[in-house]
């Protein structure tokens, strides 16, 4: 099985896409969000740009509220929150994506807890990380642990948002999010 830095087209030219970065918390501040540095400062590392970053409440009405802001801004391609993901009661991060998501990316949670089984077996059943696109922004909700954060970025999103990943990625549709069936070519 291949590698994913084997599947890397380097005749092809890297294309930074603009990510913006919401931790989920009702207690994290800047100077403890782990899970947030770690995030931006992968982004940054593998040259795309930290577009914005903030920490919001675990609030459905304040995520979606920061969820439409992003997805309404053409600055942001991508949309990464952190937190907000397990079962607790205060934990609403899929119930917000819920209402602003147009479109589902199933695979991405599938995938994510795939992986995650590897690490950390049958716990992986409480994530409920998962992926949508709305407005022409992709959206990931991770888990709030680094190392979550870690698993969902080194071995699915690096690869996914870098166009040189062959047989396909992310960023090589995303001039076509936001096509109706009405504009598409019938042939």
């Amino acid at each position: 099985m291949a590698r994913n830095t084997d599947r890397l087209d380097m005749s092809v030219p890297f294309q930074p896409v603009n990510i913006a970065v919401m931790t989920v918390s009702d207690t994290r501040t800047p100077d403890d969000d782990r899970s947030g540095d770690l995030l931006a400062s992968r982004i940054e590392e593998d040259g795309h740009v930290l577009a914005a970053r903030l920490i919001v409440t675990d609030d459905v009405d304040r995520i979606i509220a920061q969820l439409q802001d992003w997805i309404a801004d053409k600055g942001i391609d991508v949309v990464i929150t952190t937190g907000g993901t397990g079962l607790t009661g205060r934990d609403s991060t899929p119930e917000a994506f819920a209402k602003v998501v147009e479109k589902d990316i199933p695979g991405f949670g599938e995938l994510f807890r795939y992986l995650s089984f590897a690490k950390i077996g049958t716990s992986t059943v409480q994530s409920r990380a998962l992926a949508g696109v709305a407005g022409g922004t992709y959206m990931f909700a991770l888990p709030g642990s680094p190392s979550g954060c870690k698993d969902g970025w080194d071995d699915i999103l690096r690869y996914q948002l870098d166009i040189r990943h062959r047989p396909c990625n992310f960023v090589e549709i995303m001039p076509r999010l936001t096509e109706s069936a009405s504009t598409r070519r019938t042939g």
